[in-house]
């Protein structure tokens, strides 16, 4: 479980970007960080990685403070799924390869390369193992991203708008795949998504936020009209189709 306890984040100008928050999520589960820009959405995915240092607060997994941990330790524990692909032009097996750099001291080990073509099935990405990155579609070249994250073996995955450059089927594959291996293998993931719909059908909890601040956070009740006029500022109607809490904007007439 992930427990995030009065995190507090401001830049160096004085002007502040999360105030107070807090939140859990279970281990399997996926929770969606949600809210309008500039919410702090992203800001608070980096400061769980380390690339922002927040000012105050904790956040806990299996009873370490991720945030006190070196960088080393820390990808132990923690994977950023990156939306841009390697600098070096490498192939699909050397793209997962780099996941395994925690891990690798002196030179690539069985382990290492056990765990990369264990993923390689896991994901049906061998018949593209040695095929580059620029030579893939945008969904194939997720997919492999993921990969790198998760042949990291974390505890906590984190990802920035994993959804923004796919299709739709793409992003409905994508967050399965997600939904999947989380509940296969006890990873947490934290996701930020801007679509509704999307964090209802395939997340267990939403965090809603609102100027820096958590207005909610809870399973698909915390997802009503009030909630989205308080936090997007527009009227929308919250209904279910074939079970599924499906978000209905209403947009004014011009």
């Amino acid at each position: 479980m992930i427990s995030v306890e009065h995190l507090n984040f401001s830049y160096p100008c004085g002007r502040q970007i999360l105030r107070d928050i807090s939140f859990e999520a279970p281990s399997g589960s996926c929770l969606a960080i949600l809210g309008n820009n500039g919410a702090g959405k992203s800001t608070l995915l980096k400061c769980l990685c380390h690339i922002l240092r927040p000012q105050t607060g904790r956040a806990m997994l299996d009873g370490v403070d991720l945030l006190t941990l070196p960088p080393r330790r820390l990808a132990e524990y923690v994977a950023l799924m990156s939306q841009e692909p390697p600098s070096a032009r490498l192939t699909v097996y050397d793209t997962l390869m780099l996941g395994r750099r925690p891990y690798i001291r002196w030179g690539v080990g069985q382990q290492d390369r056990s765990a990369v073509s264990d993923m390689l099935a896991r994901l049906h990405l061998e018949p593209m193992a040695v095929r580059y990155l620029d030579q893939l579609s945008g969904g194939e070249r997720q997919k492999v991203l993921l990969g790198r994250a998760l042949v990291q073996q974390p505890k906590l995955l984190l990802l920035d708008e994993p959804t923004s450059t796919l299709d739709l089927r793409n992003q409905y594959e994508m967050l399965s795949l997600v939904r999947r291996m989380c509940a296969q293998t006890g990873i947490t993931a934290v996701l930020v998504l801007h679509d509704l719909n999307l964090a209802l059908r395939f997340c267990d909890r939403l965090l809603l936020l609102s100027n820096g601040a958590v207005h909610a956070c809870g399973g698909a009740e915390i997802m009503t009209s009030e909630s989205i006029r308080a936090v997007y500022g527009m009227d929308a109607s919250v209904r279910a189709v074939d079970g599924i809490p499906v978000v209905i904007p209403h947009m004014a007439e011009q």
